[in-house]
């Protein structure tokens, strides 16, 4: 049956009940509109002898006059405040008229009382209508239109979602399912853990950047536990009405505990657990009575036995910390973006329902997308496959692949884009000078793809990945990354004599980098080990009364130091593509000839040889991961 259909009959409802509503109120008080006329001109009409008949009812004289013999008789009103002076007027006449037989007939009804119930109608009606029309409409709110969302009642979705998902869906997260797994087996097997006084947590906290899979890892739980799985979302929970948002954390509650052993799970919790008194208002902000009640739901006076709650949130850094605290949020799982072999293990699992070409090799494509996170991974697939199913191939190729993935890292081609061959150059000179700084470097990661191919914002792009995947950066390794990411700007200046603005990325970067040196990892000498940024994203509620944690003298001599270190970084590659001029003219002719260069390609000009065929990225990239697997 069509969803819709229960939505058109109520529609359809509503309509009839105010159409007869409407009806009824012109039938009571619409009657015939009738010109009016005043004492003298009725008194004419008499004398005249222009009326046919009248009568008078309820204090109005109602005259029926004699009018175009073509036409039907006309009629006016007159609204008599005495009716002892008009027949003391006109009597006379009007009887007189009446035996002639001008006036066909008369007739005065006796004034009658109106009862008490009809006086008031006019008034009943507009009200009633009014209440009814309320009464839909809180209905209306109440039934959350199409969501099903109620006033007092939690928008709870139950179970895990359509398709049940379990621990073998989720890949990349080996040590956090681990965690996960003792709370799948207590509420599998309670009495376990209770025969010898252990205390399972009563709350799990998700923590970890966008995508990472913190919703499908709690869908995963609930599917290995088999128990009831409450989820909701945190914004869910905050409404207009105050006190709503109270009410529903009760009513959340209440579902969990008549189904226990259940989970609870609230996405993004943020949305309602911000730390209280954030702000410039007052405390009594229904977000903070939302907050209130559920801290006292997760650890209060009432019990909450095989009742479990997850969160998942990517700014743990603006949570209350009473949120956060033991007995309520007892652990705190922090997912990372996954490593190699777990970007590996993730595009197995996404690739299953995928028709993989034999040349496919997810073990290169892992290589290939370093800070990738599952997410990404995902929509990689899926673009390869949109575009595979584009071309009308009935396999996703390498090829599809390495297309999906420069769309997902810089946004599709533009090829019809019209270019200069001013820009061309300026930008083939500017990615040459990224690549052969790069190369000249030992810390810096090999350079895999070069292209002047416009993408996304860039007009050109040099790529270079990691041989393997690191935790830390040391500070000749970020002195060598603003001298890379000076290449560009250097190029510029040595070729042309002149700068673009093609630059102006690489440079706030580069000053980033350098400014996190300096400031925040304590790198410099002269400022000395010393962190004068805390690392956490501004949060207006928060830090609107912050002011900085050094003196005005401080922030100069940071200042002075960002410029020496950019200063030095750019003397450094400055004399690095000074003395090979000859390897940035040759990478820049290739790129004006054949718009794109590869790793062996870059390779093979950097030493002297002969430059080979085109190939894919991938190549270079299987070739790297061979080499490092020998070297190993």
């Amino acid at each position: 049956m069509n969803n819709n259909s229960p939505k058109r009959f109520n529609f359809v409802i509503y309509a009839v009940i105010l159409g007869i509503a409407v009806l009824l109120v012109s039938g009571l008080f619409g009657g015939e509109n009738l010109p009016e006329v005043n004492y003298s001109e009725m008194r004419a009409l008499f004398l005249e002898k222009k009326v046919r008949s009248f009568e008078w009812e309820e204090g109005v004289l109602t005259l029926e006059l004699y009018g175009d013999p073509k036409t039907e008789p006309t009629k006016v009103v007159h609204e008599l405040a005495d009716v002892e002076m008009f027949r003391d007027d006109l009597s006379g006449t009007y009887e007189r008229q009446f035996k002639e037989g001008i006036i066909e007939k008369y007739n005065f009804v006796p004034l009658r009382g109106t009862p008490w119930y009809l006086a008031i109608l006019p008034y009943l009606i507009p009200l009633a209508l009014l209440l009814v029309f309320m009464y839909f409409l809180m209905g209306r709110s109440n039934s959350g239109g199409a969501a099903g969302v109620k006033f007092g009642k939690a928008n709870v979705r139950v179970g895990s979602g359509e398709k049940r998902v379990t621990f073998a869906d989720v890949a990349g997260v080996d040590e956090e399912k681990q965690e996960l797994e003792e709370i799948v087996d207590f509420l599998r097997s309670p009495k376990k853990y209770q025969a010898i006084g252990a205390k399972i947590p009563k709350g799990v906290l998700l923590v970890g950047p966008p995508g990472t899979g913190k919703t499908l890892i709690a869908r995963a739980v609930a599917g290995e536990a088999d128990v009831q799985f409450l989820s909701v979302s945190g914004s869910d929970f905050v409404e207009l009405y105050v006190g709503v948002g109270a009410s529903r954390v009760r009513d959340l509650f209440e579902q969990a505990k008549k189904g226990a052993p259940s989970i609870v799970f609230i996405d993004e919790i943020d949305a309602v657990g911000r730390r209280r008194g954030a702000g410039l208002g007052g405390g009594n902000d229904e977000r903070e009575q939302t907050l209130n009640q559920l801290l006292v739901e997760m650890d209060g006076f009432g019990s909450n036995e095989g009742v479990i709650v997850m969160a998942a949130t990517n700014r743990q850094d603006i949570l209350d910390p009473a949120l956060l605290r033991p007995g309520r949020f007892d652990r705190q799982i922090y997912i990372s973006p996954p490593d190699v072999n777990g970007r590996e293990a993730i595009l197995k699992v996404h690739a299953k329902e995928k028709m993989l070409a034999d040349d496919v090799d997810l073990k290169v494509i892992a290589h290939a997308t370093g800070g990738f996170t599952g997410a990404d991974l995902a929509n990689l697939l899926n673009e390869a496959a949109l575009y595979s199913a584009k071309e009308n191939r009935p396999f996703i190729t390498m090829h599809a692949l390495e297309e999906s993935i420069m769309k997902v890292i810089a946004g599709p081609e533009k090829r019809s884009h019209v270019r200069l061959e001013r820009d061309r150059r300026i930008t083939a000179y500017h990615e040459a000078g990224h690549a052969v700084a790069m190369h000249f470097l030992p810390t810096q990661d090999p350079v895999h793809s070069i292209t002047i191919i416009p993408r996304g914002k860039a007009l050109g792009m040099t790529i270079s990945l990691p041989e393997e995947d690191t935790d830390h950066l040391t500070r000749n390794e970020m002195r060598e990354s603003i001298v890379g990411l000076l290449g560009g700007r250097v190029a510029e200046h040595l070729v042309f004599d002149d700068i673009s603005t093609g630059a102006s990325n690489d440079i706030q970067r580069a000053s980033s980098l350098a400014r996190d040196m300096i400031a925040k990892y304590g790198m410099s000498e002269r400022i000395g080990t010393v962190s004068y940024d805390n690392g956490d994203e501004i949060f207006v509620g928060r830090d609107y009364e912050r002011t900085k944690a050094y003196s005005e003298r401080t922030g100069g001599e940071i200042d002075t130091e960002m410029k020496r270190v950019i200063d030095e970084a750019y003397e450094k590659c400055e004399a690095i593509l000074t003395e090979h001029r000859d390897k940035l003219d040759a990478i820049a002719a290739f790129l004006l000839e054949n718009d794109t260069m590869s790793r062996r390609q870059f390779e093979a000009c950097m030493n002297g040889e002969e430059i080979p065929a085109a190939e894919g990225f991938f190549d270079s990239v299987e070739q790297a991961s061979e080499e490092t697997a020998e070297t190993d």
